[in-house]
């Protein structure tokens, strides 16, 4: 069975960096689209990042320039490196992920169907 467990996390102040983790497991090849989402209470959950199973990236305006995703393939573990942190990037972000048939396959947003259980991101003014 494939699982997602996220890792870092936690609180900072405006401009400062955190950088969050995702370690993967149960999956049968590293032939896999991953990415992060963020999810605010009441609102709708929201692409923030992803990255295809031949390292192609693709970021959300609002964090274009700020963020950086990356994977470690060897280990499938997904990364988040979040910088210049502004009050409105506090969420929950989730890792999510799901495999595709063949490399360098497009990743789609509305593909991801297998997720994470959250870590919390709190970013103060």
């Amino acid at each position: 069975e494939e699982q997602l467990v996220e890792s870092g996390g936690g609180s900072v102040q405006t401009g400062g960096s955190l950088n969050v983790s995702c370690s993967a497991s149960g999956f049968f090849s590293d032939r896999v689209c991953m990415a992060w989402f963020r999810q605010t209470p009441g609102k709708e959950r929201e692409g923030v990042a992803l990255i295809g199973s031949t390292s192609d990236t693709e970021y959300a305006n609002y964090v274009k320039g700020r963020f950086t995703i990356s994977k470690d393939n060897a280990r499938l573990t997904l990364f988040l490196q979040m910088n210049q942190l502004k009050p409105e990037d506090t969420a929950t972000y989730y890792c999510a992920a799901y495999a595709v048939a063949y490399w360098g396959n497009s990743c789609r947003w509305g593909n991801f169907d297998i997720w994470g259980q959250g870590t919390q991101v709190t970013v103060s003014s």
